[in-house]
């Protein structure tokens, strides 16, 4: 029973850390894949929960296809540096 409680809160720990890494980063490559990250963290939580289907759905389209839809996105666009 305490086993679950800590896992859950590490896992809550790092939902939290991985949210505020994608806000932070300045590479959008590393913004997308910290995003993936951040919905697999969300799919486990949900298997935690005893919501399985749902988990089920959130790694496949949460932490898979949006993620692969990010980075195809990021590197179809050309990069253009602002000067200060």
């Amino acid at each position: 029973m305490i086993a679950e409680e800590v896992m859950q809160f590490l896992v809550l720990a790092s939902l939290i850390i991985t949210a505020y890494l994608s806000i932070k980063f300045k590479d959008l490559i590393a913004c997308a894949i910290s995003l993936g990250i951040f919905s697999f963290l969300l799919s486990l939580e949900y298997y935690i929960l005893q919501a399985p289907d749902v988990a089920i759905a959130e790694a496949g389209i949460g932490a898979g296809l949006t993620t692969a839809i990010f980075i195809l996105a990021i590197r179809g666009t050309e990069r253009r540096e602002v000067e200060e």
